[in-house]
């Protein structure tokens, strides 16, 4: 007579048909082919082709983030004339975010906790902030439209 699968034996061999081993074998491939890749390349000190090219800058502006309260809201100040360009609602948005990370890099790299950042705009159209006392910089298309217009903002009156 046949043997009676039991329910562990079911659950053993239904495990065993969820990932087939050719498939773990391609994915090992594909690890093992992109370390070669990338060690050839920095053993061979071959240049960096992914990154876009630095476009002149169009816009510039430094302002600074202040955090107002322990609601997460901020205030954003031009650095020259001192006006308020901005005030973020209590949740504090994308804007708030990055304060809060530009905080943390300052606190990280124990520099003045209010110094200013600089806004640019390249002839590109690409949108970046720059911690000049950190050296942290991001680029703000990154993080999509709604976000980066958040900053594209701050740079219209210019």
């Amino acid at each position: 007579m046949g043997r009676v699968m039991h329910s562990t034996d079911r659950a053993a061999k239904a495990h065993d048909e969820m990932i087939p081993k050719v498939l773990l074998r391609a994915m090992a491939a594909m690890v093992v082919a992109a370390l070669a890749i990338v060690t050839y390349a920095r053993v061979m000190d071959l240049p960096v082709a992914a990154t876009p090219d630095a476009a002149p800058i169009l816009v510039e502006r430094v302002v600074y983030l202040k955090t107002e309260d322990l609601s997460g809201s901020v205030t954003v100040r031009d650095a020259a004339t001192g006006a308020e360009l901005a005030l973020t609602d209590e949740e504090g948005g994308f804007i708030a975010g990055v304060a809060r990370v530009v905080a943390r890099e300052r606190t990280k790299h124990r520099a003045a906790p209010d110094g200013p950042v600089i806004l640019t705009q390249s002839r590109s159209g690409r949108l970046a902030i720059t911690d000049p006392s950190t050296g942290w910089s991001a680029d703000l298309m990154g993080f999509g439209r709604d976000n980066a217009e958040a900053f594209a903002r701050l740079l219209a009156g210019f």
